[in-house]
C-alpha cells in the first residue's frame, strides 16, 4: 500500500514505515503531524484524488529537523570585475510515516 502526499509545494510517493525528508515545518521531533492533500492511494485499487482523495489522509511522526549540504551560488559578470559568491543550506524536516488512512 502506498500514497502520494503533497507538501511544501512537491510531492512524496510515500508506504507505512518510510522516512522521507521534506520542506520544514517547524514541528518538534517526537511529535506526530498528519498530512491531509492526499492525491492517490493504492491499496490494491488505485484511488485517484480530484484534485485530492476524499477523507484519506496520512501520519507521520517527526524524526528530526536539519538542513541540507551547502549549495555554492556563484553571480559573475565579464570585463566588469563582478563576481560574487553566496551559499545556502536548505532546511528540512525528517518525517516517518506511520499510518496511511484511507
Amino acid at each position: 500500500m502506498y500514497a502520494i502526499i503533497a507538501t511544501g509545494g512537491k510531492q512524496y510517493k510515500v508506504s507505512e514505515g518510510d522516512i522521507i525528508k521534506v520542506e520544514k515545518l517547524g514541528v518538534a521531533a517526537g511529535e506526530t503531524v498528519t498530512f491531509d492533500q492526499v492525491l492517490l492511494v493504492n491499496n490494491g485499487e488505485v484511488v485517484v484524488g480530484n484534485p485530492t482523495v476524499a477523507n484519506a489522509n496520512v501520519s507521520a511522526t517527526v524524526v528530526k529537523e536539519g538542513r541540507g549540504k551547502k549549495v555554492i551560488v556563484y553571480k559573475y559578470k565579464r570585463k566588469t570585475g563582478y563576481h560574487k559568491k553566496n551559499g545556502h543550506r536548505q532546511a528540512y524536516t525528517e518525517v516517518k510515516i506511520d499510518k496511511i488512512n484511507a
